[in-house]
């Protein structure tokens, strides 16, 4: 496999790649595509309450289930006029959904938990939100400026004891891109489980997704954690490396949400379910490998995501290149369906970030996780959508995890988890 810093070699058009792949641009639309049905309203008269709606997302390879179920027709399908709103910035898509300008979106799992508590970082600002489906797992990745290879680190380890060689002579800055977001806890747990302390040994700051590459050429920073196609796209631009993806950190961990506020929720039940089943639909499609040169073009382009091809397609097919000589194959790439195991909004996942949340610092004292959990993550709404799809729901709404730092999760005993970490606030 070729690397992305061999651009003269790699670089390929749009129009070269479809007619490699026997492609059209109607094919890219319609090959595949989920068989018309007269849909779950048609002739019931049991019709959404809003149809006209407007669904915000992020330019990241995994906005990829919302952009496809309005490309290929999903929303129409289900009685839906959907509009999807590209936005700058996590911080803009939390605004919108709270004063209702958007009304669902493609955000980050720790958002939903932190508008509920109000710990998103904008001052007196509480919405309660709920997630009635998840949309991904796997598919970040923390990336490392060339200037740190040089020098010559490879592990965790390296980093650790540059850092604390340069102590006093240097700061070392690294980027995510909401604070309780999924990237911080990325970030934060991973410096942590290398002695590395994020509040004190570094510094922290918040850089919208398709800024980061643009910050790390300008040297603003030593490292940042974000969503593909940008850990890709640092590799391509020669200006960065991949140290670790997510996956390595927490092999099937939960990444994006569809998020709304309760108040909608609550309101428009029938509205969230057909909004639920066009993207369960879509998730099936991506999660396909035969489909997902389809989708990479289609993500690829400047109304969605706005990067090279080739930036996203490697990783979306589960061939990693690292930047550092290493090119993998990795089984545990970006899913979006895995029989609904992704799909499906499980609560211990939703508990694993309030444990993150809580641990440095967010939330201040003990609270009731299951209550919290238990009106987030809206297991209910997504099984009268999964039964109208006839598809599998998973049985277990809780269950224990180990990160790669062999510390075990159980969702049982959140507090206690908190305190098994040596590095935290509380």
């Amino acid at each position: 496999m070729a690397k992305f810093s061999d651009k003269k070699k790699n670089r390929i058009s749009r129009r070269r790649f479809l007619g490699a792949a026997g492609l059209s641009a109607l094919g890219v639309l319609l090959s595949g595509l989920p068989p018309l049905t007269r849909g779950l309203f048609a002739g019931t008269g049991d019709v959404p309450e809003v149809s006209r709606l407007k669904i915000g997302f992020i330019p990241l390879t995994d906005c990829a289930s919302v952009v496809m179920a309005y490309e290929l027709g999903l929303y129409k399908k289900y009685g839906l006029d959907v509009t999807i709103s590209k936005e700058a910035s996590w911080a803009a898509v939390r605004d919108k959904l709270t004063i209702g300008e958007i009304q669902a979106a493609h955000i980050l799992y720790g958002m939903p938990y932190a508008s509920t508590l109000g710990i998103t970082g904008a001052e007196g600002q509480k919405k309660e939100m709920v997630i009635p489906m998840a949309l991904n797992q796997n598919g970040q990745a923390i990336t490392l400026s060339a200037d740190l290879k040089k020098k010559g680190i490879k592990t965790l380890a390296d980093l650790k004891k540059q850092i604390d060689a340069d102590k006093g002579k240097r700061t070392y800055t690294f980027a995510m891109t909401f604070p309780p977001g999924t990237h911080a806890m990325w970030t934060r747990y991973w410096l942590a489980a290398g002695g590395i302390d994020p509040d004190n040994d570094v510094k922290l700051i918040t850089i919208p997704p398709p800024q980061m590459v643009a910050n790390m050429r300008i040297e603003n920073m030593d490292g940042f954690c974000v969503g593909e196609p940008w850990g890709a796209r640092a590799i391509f631009d020669g200006i960065g490396w991949t140290i670790i993806t997510t996956q390595q950190l927490w092999k099937n961990h939960p990444e994006k949400v569809l998020g709304m506020t309760k108040e909608f929720a609550e309101k428009n039940p029938k509205t969230v379910r057909a909004m639920v089943m066009a993207i369960i639909e879509a998730s099936q499609y991506i999660d396909k490998m035969e489909n997902r040169a389809k989708v990479a073009e289609v993500i690829s382009r400047k109304e969605y995501v706005n990067s090279p091809l080739e930036t996203f397609l490697g990783r979306m097919q589960g061939k990693i290149d690292y930047g550092d000589g290493k090119v993998v194959e990795d089984p545990d790439y970006m899913k979006f369906y895995r029989d609904g195991e992704v799909t499906f909004p499980c609560k211990s996942h939703g508990l694993w970030f309030l444990t993150q949340h809580r641990r440095w610092g967010f939330i201040d004292k003990p609270i009731d996780y299951k209550k919290i959990v238990d009106q987030v993550n809206r297991t209910d709404l997504y099984r009268e959508a999964a039964k109208s799809l006839g598809v599998p729901v998973p049985k277990d709404e809780y269950k224990k995890e180990t990160l790669f730092d062999g510390i075990e999760f159980d969702p049982a005993n959140p507090e206690g988890y908190v305190q098994k970490f040596k590095i935290r606030r509380i």
